[in-house]
């Protein structure tokens, strides 16, 4: 386990200066020790001991004793009662930190040097949990991280080689798919690279993996927190064999490379875990491309507290979807998040005594109590028969992926006028721009006006790792930005990412969405009906105090959720 002895500033750790100052070491040895830990990738209590200068047990006592912490023996513990599923097993062993029990919203964790703060703030950063360090023996510590990981690592191996299964649905076309791709994809160890592919992507967090070939190379990328990450780069060769057991499993024809194809596969983890990719082939000049969305089903459970709504967006959207008719409306770019925004809103609806339909190319997420329907338009089941359909069986609430032509727009606004709650998505750049979309595309002022009783903009930030540190910005830098006179009082500092294990370097862990989040008012119906236009309704806007992209970004600036840089590039209009 690889510690860094500056870790707690200067070129000795907390512990290596603590002991120092209390006279148990020379600051000569303490400082060799600590360049002889960086130099062979221990940390400084290993060296310690290794170089008999102290005992694990007298180290642990005097940490316990000067750090005023409790001090407790791993050989008295059951590793079978661990909170291990708490904190990540990577972290775990980098980090040399174990969970040991919870108790309500508190974590007790053990460390053998509890100088390491930010190791404990990386912990509660990951668990949201209050973290209370207890001291522990080194190398008892080191043992038992060494079992409980080992086993993660096996289970692991256990799940790729054995488990891993692929859920065909129809028993017979999966029979005649895979005998049909049998003479080319008949190679143990492309499967079992292609599983092992798809469990790190999922324990990633990846949305999608990217099967890439070129004409000297072939590479696999993830897209990690919507910034694409070269992962590794298979041999050139297994480009065809890769393209063919991707193409059997998802129930594509892999005879067929000429023209792209849309297919879907399920992961089966466990007897309880699931895991759905919609695939999407790409023939190009070197070889097809091949894209595995993961479809991430708990996406629907989210609380709408987790999305990132400002207290006053909040309600307003919450009121927005309490009402018994009318239209909601997300809009945003591609991959800003206006689905899992949707769902979240389907979630709180989703009651016995409502029924919601939705209608979507395809439906990304599964949701118990809700009739979804994937839009076929080969078939004619486009989003606007969907709606006809559904119209005809009485529904509550009706959600449409997107609203693409004159045609579903118009059956959405009836649908909203007559009694329904409407939902759907539109590719505008914020909201007021948005009604005027509608009416551009050839819905009456009035209708319009009458219809939308909310409009959400969004855009997803990567949110900033807890090795984050604060930067100093020029005022004027920050003027420039957006920030109001009274914003810059110099109370608080913008932070930056810095990057870490944690984060893989980048400096940014996990996304928080941005949101412009506007309520149709009467003067903005108004306004609508007089043929007015998008910098009007924009204004007006302004008046009633609706933050725009740009204002809500930098207010999660200020809280240090995210940097600077980041929202100037996502609100960068």
């Amino acid at each position: 386990m690889a510690v860094n002895p500056s870790y707690g500033g200067g070129t000795m750790s907390g512990l290596a200066r603590a002991l120092v100052q209390h006279g148990r070491l020379p600051q000569n040895i303490a400082e060799e020790l600590s360049v002889q830990a960086r130099n062979n990738g221990t940390g400084f209590i290993e060296q310690l001991v290794a170089k008999g200068r102290m005992s694990t047990v007298d180290v642990a006592q005097f940490a316990s004793q000067i750090f005023g912490l409790p001090l407790l023996d791993l050989d008295a513990l059951d590793p079978a009662g661990l909170p291990l599923e708490l904190v990540d097993k990577k972290l775990m062993r980098e980090r040399h930190v174990l969970p040991l029990r919870k108790r309500g919203n508190r974590l007790a964790v053990a460390v053998s040097d509890p100088s390491h703060t930010q190791v404990l703030d990386e912990v509660k950063f990951q668990t949201s949990m209050s973290i209370d360090a207890i001291v522990v023996e080194d190398d008892k510590l080191r043992t038992l991280l060494s079992r409980v990981t080992e086993r993660a690592d096996v289970s692991l191996k256990q799940l790729v080689d054995e488990d891993l299964a692929v859920e065909f649905g129809d028993d017979e076309a999966a029979a005649a798919s895979t005998d049909a791709g049998a003479t080319e994809v008949d190679d143990a160890p492309v499967v079992k690279f292609i599983q092992k592919v798809m469990i790190d992507a999922i324990s990633d967090g990846a949305s999608d993996i990217h099967f890439e070939p070129y004409e000297r190379y072939y590479r696999i990328r993830f897209r990690i927190d919507g910034e694409l990450r070269e992962i590794t780069q298979p041999p050139l060769v297994l480009k065809e064999k890769i393209a063919s057991r991707l193409k059997v499993i998802s129930k594509l024809d892999i005879s067929e490379k000429r023209v792209p194809q849309d297919g879907r596969l399920k992961l089966m983890l466990s007897k309880d875990r699931a895991i759905d990719m919609r695939v999407s082939t790409l023939p190009t000049l070197h070889g097809e491309k091949l894209v595995l969305r993961i479809l991430d089903s708990s996406a629907a459970s989210l609380n709408i507290d987790a999305l990132g709504y400002e207290p006053e967006q909040k309600e307003a959207m919450l009121a927005a979807i309490g009402r018994p008719y009318g239209m909601i409306l997300a809009t945003g770019p591609t991959g800003s998040g206006k689905t899992v925004s949707l769902y979240t809103c389907l979630n709180l609806l989703n009651r016995p005594g409502t029924n919601i339909s939705t209608a979507e190319d395809p439906a990304e997420i599964n949701l118990s109590g809700v009739n979804q329907v994937n839009v076929n338009e080969k078939a004619g089941l486009t989003f606007a028969s969907a709606m006809r359909a559904f119209l005809r069986q009485d529904p509550d609430v009706i959600m449409v992926g997107e609203i693409r032509d004159l045609e579903t727009a118009e059956i959405a606004v009836k649908a909203a006028q007559t009694g329904h709650l409407v939902l759907s998505t539109l590719h505008t750049n914020d909201a007021p721009t948005t009604l005027t979309r509608l009416v551009n595309m050839g819905i009456p002022a009035f209708n319009v006006a009458s219809s939308v009783i909310l409009i959400t903009a969004q855009r997803l930030a990567r949110r900033l790792c807890s090795c984050k540190k604060p930067e100093d910005l020029p005022v004027e830098a920050l003027a420039d930005a957006g920030f109001a006179d009274e914003d810059l009082d110099g109370t608080w500092r913008p932070f930056g990412p810095v990057g870490c294990d944690r984060c893989k370097g980048s400096g940014y862990k996990g996304r928080v969405g941005i949101y412009q989040v506007m309520s149709i008012s009467d003067e903005m119906r108004r306004l609508i009906m007089r043929g007015g236009n998008a910098l009007e309704i924009a204004d007006q806007a302004r008046l009633e105090g609706i933050r725009d992209l740009r204002q809500s970004g930098l207010l999660k600036v200020k809280r240090g959720i995210t940097s600077l840089e980041e929202v100037m590039a996502v609100t960068n209009e």
